[in-house]
C-alpha cells in the first residue's frame, strides 16, 4: 500500500515499550515520522531509529509547547499526532486510509477520533473517559497545539471543516493504580500554577462542589457504573483529585498575607 501524505508526530521520554507498540500500528501508513525527545535514557531513541524516525532533542516545555515543537518540524501536508502510549486500532487505521482514498482529505482540514483507555484489566467505555474525542488528524498548515501544560489539545486555525472517524485510538495511559496516583501529583502542581496565573484564589464552594459534580457526572450521567468496579474507582478518584487540586489554592501565601 502506498504511504499516505502524512507526518506522524510524537513527543517522547523514556517510552521504549510504549513507543514500539505505537509505531508498529502507524509507521507503515506515513511518509515521515518526527519524534521530539526530551532526554530519554532508555532505548526510546533506538526504537525510533528502527522505524526510520527523524528524532530531535528538546528540553521539556510542557505537553502543549513540546507538541507544538514537534508539529512545527513536520513537513508533509497532513499530520497524525499520537502519544507514545497510544495505538491505532485496526478499524481506525482502515478509516484513516479511507479518509485519503475517498477524497475527504480535500474536503476537510481535520478529523476527530474517539480515544479508548485500558485500565484495571478492561476497556473503559463510559464515564468521563469515553468517548474521549481527540482532533489528531490535521492539515499541517491549519493546525496548532493549544490547551494547558498538562492537558494539551489541537485546534484548527480559522473555520476549517472537520469530520469524525470511526474506530478507536487505543490508550494505555496508566499501568496500574500506583501509576495513576503518581501522575496526579504533577497534575495538581500544574493546576495550582495555572490558577495562580489567572488570579484565582481559594473557594470553599469549588472545593466542595467540583468533586461532587465530577463524581455524579461520571458515574451516573455518563453511565460509569456500567464499567463495574473500575468505573466506580475512576469516578471516585476523579472526585478526590478535584478536591485535592482546588484545596491546594488554600496554600497560596498571598491568601494569608
Amino acid at each position: 500500500m502506498p504511504r499516505l501524505p502524512l507526518s506522524l508526530s510524537i513527543v517522547s521520554f523514556n517510552e521504549e515499550t510504549n513507543l514500539r507498540r505505537c509505531l508498529a500500528s502507524a509507521a507503515e501508513l506515513v511518509e515521515e515520522i518526527v519524534i521530539v525527545d526530551s532526554g530519554s535514557t532508555d532505548r526510546t531513541l533506538e526504537v525510533a531509529k528502527e522505524y526510520g524516525a527523524i528524532t530531535h532533542h528538546q528540553k521539556w516545555l510542557g505537553h502543549r509547547d513540546q507538541k507544538g515543537v514537534a508539529l512545527g518540524l513536520c513537513t508533509k501536508p497532513w499530520v497524525l499526532v499520537m502519544d507514545c502510549d497510544e495505538e491505532l486500532s485496526p478499524a481506525l487505521r482502515a478509516e484513516i486510509v479511507r479518509f485519503f482514498e475517498s477524497g475527504d482529505c480535500e474536503r476537510y482540514d481535520g478529523a476527530w477520533m474517539n480515544r479508548l483507555t485500558w485500565f484495571l484489566g478492561r476497556w473503559i467505555r463510559h464515564g468521563d473517559w469515553y468517548p474521549d474525542r481527540k482532533l489528531r488528524l490535521l492539515r499541517r498548515e491549519k493546525a496548532r497545539s493549544a490547551g494547558s501544560p498538562e492537558h494539551d489539545k489541537f485546534e484548527l486555525l480559522g473555520e476549517g471543516a472537520t469530520r469524525r472517524l470511526s474506530g478507536d485510538l487505543l490508550h494505555y495511559s496508566f499501568r496500574d493504580v500506583s501509576h495513576y496516583l503518581s501522575k496526579q501529583v504533577q497534575f495538581s502542581d500544574d493546576f495550582l500554577v495555572r490558577e495562580r496565573s489567572k488570579g484565582r484564589g481559594f473557594s470553599l464552594f469549588k472545593v466542595l462542589a467540583r468533586p461532587t459534580w465530577r463524581f455524579f457526572r461520571a458515574y451516573v450521567l455518563r453511565l460509569g457504573f456500567l464499567d463495574g468496579f473500575p468505573g466506580l474507582w475512576i469516578a471516585g478518584a476523579t472526585a478526590f483529585f478535584n478536591f485535592v487540586r482546588y484545596s491546594r489554592t488554600y496554600e497560596d501565601p498571598s491568601r494569608r498575607a
